[in-house]
């Protein structure tokens, strides 16, 4: 008896050593925006390298203050933080929080309108400023959104001085961390559920792939995007940082998102290529960090045409 328990003991001990060890998840922390694109480049990395992604999506401003809050407490928090601005992740940065930032896919604000009010690109800024036209924002500061919107509305001052504060004024500021903003019912998108459900807005300042996103969903098939006007237009640079302590696994996903596999899917969800500028304030190693980033992902896709050409 004493031997067929040592033996089935010892076949244990040899199934244990050959079972693979289940990887730890990589903790990315995105903008609200991301959250769908992501979503998806998350489940692709781990289709591709078997890791596990733990996401958390919301305010650029306020995760990048969680962030901070989750390094008071623990000296450690996420492994990589995708921004929708490169104020927030350069923050981070500053403060010795994370590794360089980087520049890594694009957006552009619009006005996102509910059907049958006949809005184009010439007449937008009248429309903004009639007072019985509602307007929507995100939360300026907990949202790089709203701060997106607040340079659209100090741009408009361009055209007659005062129209800036006219539009702050008016601005139902309607998502993005503000604590007296409704509440959107579960499963619910918040631009179909603000311009057509309820009709809280009439028109909503937002990324261009956030209405998209909008459109493709039940309900929001009739809402319109209208490009701002050239003198109205704003460019969403978004930023991309590895955190200090991260797990090795977290450079591996930072790298995948700027490789030409995430570009593709960040492209498929209206983002734009990311541009070649450098965050300030970084210093000689952080300029060359971006700027060997950028160089890598664009010799990659060189190759990639190459090959398939």
């Amino acid at each position: 008896m004493k031997k067929h328990f040592f033996a089935f003991s010892m076949i244990a001990c040899a199934v244990g050593v050959i079972i693979p060890t289940q990887a730890l998840a990589v903790k990315l922390y995105g903008a609200g925006s991301l959250r769908d694109s992501l979503t998806e480049v998350a489940e692709s990395f781990n289709d591709k390298y078997g890791i596990p992604v733990e996401t958390r999506f919301g305010p650029s401003g306020l995760t990048r203050e969680f962030i901070e809050q989750e390094f008071s407490e623990t000296g450690k928090s996420a492994d990589v933080f995708a921004s929708a601005d490169i104020e927030n992740p350069q923050t981070l940065f500053e403060e010795g929080l994370s590794k360089p930032v980087v520049n890594f896919t694009s957006n552009r604000m619009t006005a996102v309108v509910r059907s049958g009010l006949g809005i184009t690109s010439d007449n937008l800024l009248d429309f903004l400023l009639k007072p019985e036209i509602k307007v929507g924002t995100s939360t300026p500061i907990a949202d790089p959104s709203g701060d997106y919107a607040w340079q659209i509305f100090d741009k408009t001052n361009q055209v007659k001085s005062g129209n800036s504060q006219i539009l702050k004024n008016k601005a139902l500021q309607l998502v993005g961390g503000n604590p007296n903003a409704p509440i959107v019912p579960n499963g619910k998108n918040n631009l179909v559920y603000f311009l057509e459900e309820t009709k809280q807005a009439d028109i909503f300042l937002s990324y261009y792939t956030s209405g998209k996103t909008a459109q493709a969903v039940e309900g929001g098939e009739n809402l319109q995007i209208v490009e701002l006007p050239d003198y109205l237009a704003t460019k969403a640079n978004y930023g991309l940082a590895t955190l200090k302590n991260a797990d090795p696994d977290g450079e591996k996903l930072a790298e995948y998102i700027l490789s030409p596999d995430g570009q593709e899917i960040l492209a498929k969800y209206g983002f734009s290529a990311p541009s070649t500028s450098v965050p300030e304030h970084q210093g000689a190693g952080g300029i060359l960090l971006a700027l060997g980033l950028t160089l890598i992902l664009n010799k990659k896709q060189l190759m990639q045409s190459e090959s398939q050409s």
